[in-house]
């Protein structure tokens, strides 16, 4: 039995690109009279999704209630990061009714998971779910299967993308298969399958376009899944710590561009020719009062205006995240012409 006085903590988790920020954006307009707050984390050193959630701040979710940390994963800094970070936004003068978490897209949830076995916050917090938000697209074509062994992509190179991606469905409570659009009928089969095949038990998938999940799905599980940790198996049981050194990125800053289909095309070689993962940034346009939001996954780009730039200096600023072989900052800067 869920115990009442414990606030409930969900956790959202995901690859890369996958629409975790997308469908916290949709949870934060739909809180169905929650006082919510969220801890966010980003793997590189500037932050992007937090910026993005605080403009959806409102008097049940306030500026004051979204908190980021940027360069790192909570699943390494438990100690450091993540226990203080809690402690902080329980001692707010108006307690949240539910905190969601949403982890980087390199983040292992068990580390996590384990760390609200710690006294300071076991008695106070419950994990109500972990849920792991999926890009069907990407699934479907076997981006993430350690012997996909397509083109210059073989079992080695994808080995670290396969072990984060199934930490995640082991740890979930409920997988969100997002970007249907994308994937097709005939790509949405086979991501269902992939998880099936992936997942230590059945779970509920569902399908979801730009994070409209139904609050009443996700939020009020009561997994209390620190008490499930054995059900939920990962490929570092047993490590003493988790060290990302498979993964490196790396901060460009730009100059203001002309044209934001051009950007977009650099972007893409980047995927192309030097394996990069994400890029993620806000680029100052000629001539416009607001910023150009990009978020890349792989080749597939996306941009649009967000919001004027007020008071903010117009920087425009990347961040490229890749495997740490394929990660050469010299020659990122050099194609996205820094």
């Amino acid at each position: 039995m869920t115990d009442l006085s414990k606030i409930p903590v969900t956790v959202v988790t995901g690859f890369l690109g996958a629409g975790k920020t997308t469908l916290i954006r949709h949870l934060l307009a739909n809180p169905g009279g929650r006082r919510l707050a969220v801890l966010v984390n980003e793997f590189g050193a500037v932050g992007v999704d937090g910026a993005i959630l605080r403009d959806c701040a409102d008097d049940l979710c306030p500026a004051e209630n979204i908190v980021e940390l940027a360069n790192g994963c909570l699943c390494c800094t438990v100690a450091d990061e993540f226990l203080p970070t809690m402690e902080a936004l329980l001692a707010r003068p108006v307690r949240p009714d539910h905190i969601l978490i949403e982890t980087s897209g390199l983040a292992l949830p068990k580390p996590l998971l384990k760390a609200f076995d710690w006294p300071a916050v076991r008695s106070r917090v419950t994990v109500d779910a972990v849920v792991a938000v999926a890009d069907a697209e990407a699934v479907a074509a076997g981006r993430f299967a350690p012997d996909a062994g397509a083109g210059a992509a073989g079992p080695d190179h994808d080995a670290p993308l396969a072990e984060v991606f199934e930490d995640q469905i082991a740890a979930a409570d409920v997988v969100l298969l997002t970007k249907p659009d994308l994937a097709g009928a005939a790509g949405l089969a086979a991501a269902r399958a992939a998880v099936a095949a992936l997942a230590p038990r059945p779970l509920p998938v569902l399908v979801v376009e730009e994070g409209r999940a139904d609050p009443r799905l996700l939020l009020g599980l009561s997994a209390a899944a620190e008490d499930d940790l054995a059900a939920r198996p990962s490929h570092h049981d047993g490590a003493d710590d988790h060290e990302h050194d498979d993964f490196a990125t790396t901060v460009v800053d730009l100059a203001e561009i002309d044209d934001p289909a051009a950007l977009a095309e650099r972007i893409r070689r980047l995927a192309r020719e030097q394996g990069v993962l994400r890029v993620k940034g806000h680029v100052a346009v000629a001539g416009k009062p607001m910023r150009l939001l990009v978020q890349a996954v792989g080749a597939r780009v996306r941009h649009h205006y967000d919001r004027p730039w007020g008071a903010d200096p117009r920087i425009s600023r990347l961040v490229v995240i890749a495997e740490t072989g394929d990660l050469d900052p010299a020659a990122v800067r050099a194609v996205l012409g820094a």
